[in-house]
């Protein structure tokens, strides 16, 4: 267990301490009193938006029927959902966010290309989820008579969530409670009222390809998985003799409660959605509410802000664990401006890049927490000081990333041999985890304590 040095900042109130050595230090024992009910909440609410029902709907024009796009549902989102709730439990004896959590294996040098690549991913997250929610908001005010730009309506969330990240974790969490409530009520809702009037061909089931189903079921594992490099970022300020099993089954019970019913309903759906775009969802979520449309509306223009309030405040503490010596409110600023300016250029090409954006950033993720969980739960913790250089595991890392997308990957920016010769069948992110969590394993030093 890392101790906490004298010098870790020890501060209380709304506002998470701003500083660079709240990122890179231990929570002081003293702050940890997080509630545990909160790591439900942290690991379900995010999930709450379009992006599922998106996810959901676009397995039908993948090709897949009711039946095995619920099996693909259910499969995916088990598989991508362990590895982020294994990785909670971490949080709470180390306290530590994720990113630095990871320096035990990678060392402080090694630590750095992947945290780099968690702030570039929490900018794409931050547009793949703004382009629905402004896109509600402009029909929301339609409603009322008024009519709003994309650039102003998407500037609008975009800020607020800017403001709750500035002030960090406690008003981060705070929304993934009170809000996420708000958004589960009216989604259940929408979910409701989709079931008895969607039109997916329930019936109906048609032959499926192993390498069709195989790659729907890749998209639904890196729907969960790509919370693995966020969730010690919000369980580091628990108590650290917090049961671990309980972390464990309470961030797998907000994943999959939130990302298996909403993909759910949105195949259900897709027979009477055009398309699996933004726009196409939207306007079938608002023509089936009828007269309770405008609450729809609102529920995904507020679930952005549970979403990215958590990308940005992730991101400000990424970029400084890539060792960019940048203020952490600064950092903020930075990764809501540039996920402003993604999502208006991307905005005409969203289903695209949301699905090439799920697939390609996986590559990284999947080593990477791959190294991260075999060095927590089978290395020896009691022998284990914190190396300052680029150790084997980030040599690892930076190995089984590259080959498995130059190998493995399947996208419409580029096919790997293996993926092609497989018939574009994508088995890059389990190649690439259990290849770098037992390469990295057969060089630890034995466990002799928890």
């Amino acid at each position: 267990m890392t101790q906490t040095p004298p010098s870790a900042p020890q501060t209380g109130g709304l506002m998470e301490d701003l500083s660079a050595a709240s990122v890179r230090e231990p929570v002081p024992a003293a702050l940890k009193t997080m509630p545990t009910d909160r790591v439900f909440w942290s690991h379900f609410s995010p999930n709450l938006g379009p992006g599922g029902w998106v996810t959901g709907a676009l397995l039908t024009s993948m090709g897949l029927d009711f039946q095995t796009g619920v099996a693909a549902i259910i499969i995916g989102n088990v598989i991508g959902a362990l590895p982020v709730a294994l990785a909670a439990a971490i949080g709470p004896k180390t306290g530590l966010t994720q990113m630095e959590a990871s320096r035990r294996a990678l060392g402080q040098k090694g630590l750095r290309p992947p945290a780099f690549l968690n702030w570039i991913y929490c900018v794409g997250w931050d547009a793949v989820n703004n382009v629905p929610a402004a896109t509600a908001l402009m029909a929301l005010l339609l409603l009322a008579g008024l009519s709003m730009p994309f650039w102003l309506a998407l500037g609008i969330l975009a800020s607020i969530q800017m403001v709750a990240s500035i002030y960090g974790h406690h008003v981060v969490q705070a929304l993934q409670k009170y809000l996420g409530t708000v958004l589960l009520v009216v989604f259940t809702l929408i979910g409701i009222v989709f079931a008895l009037k969607g039109q997916a061909p329930l019936a109906v089931h048609h032959a499926v390809s192993f390498s069709t189903f195989l790659l729907a079921t890749g998209v639904l594992v890196s729907f969960n998985l790509s919370w693995a490099s966020y969730s010690s970022d919000y369980t580091r300020y628990l108590p650290a003799n917090t049961s671990p099993k309980k972390v464990v089954l309470l961030a797998l019970a907000g994943l999959l409660g939130s990302a298996i019913p909403f993909q759910i309903l949105g195949l259900i759906s897709a027979g009477s959605v055009a398309e699996a775009s933004p726009t196409a969802v939207i306007a079938s979520l608002q023509q089936a509410m009828g007269p309770l449309g405008a609450v729809a509306l609102g529920a995904i223009a507020l679930s952005s802000i549970t979403g990215n309030s958590f990308n940005d405040n992730t991101a400000s503490y990424s970029i400084i664990s890539a060792g960019l010596h940048v203020p952490r409110i600064a950092a903020a600023i930075l990764t809501a401006s540039l996920g402003y300016v993604l999502a208006v250029a991307g905005a005409g090409r969203y289903t695209t890049l949301y699905t090439d954006y799920l697939l390609v950033t996986m590559y990284w993720i999947a080593p990477w927490i791959g190294i991260v969980l075999a060095d927590w739960y089978f290395g020896d913790r009691t022998v284990h000081p914190i190396p300052p250089g680029w150790t084997r595991g980030a040599t690892i890392f930076a190995i089984t990333s590259v080959l498995t997308i130059a190998l493995f990957s399947t996208s419409s920016l580029y096919t790997g041999p293996v993926a092609r010769w497989l018939g574009g069948a994508d088995i890059g992110y389990y190649v690439g985890f259990f290849a770098a969590a037992f390469w990295y394993a057969l060089g630890m030093p034995r466990r002799t304590s928890s």
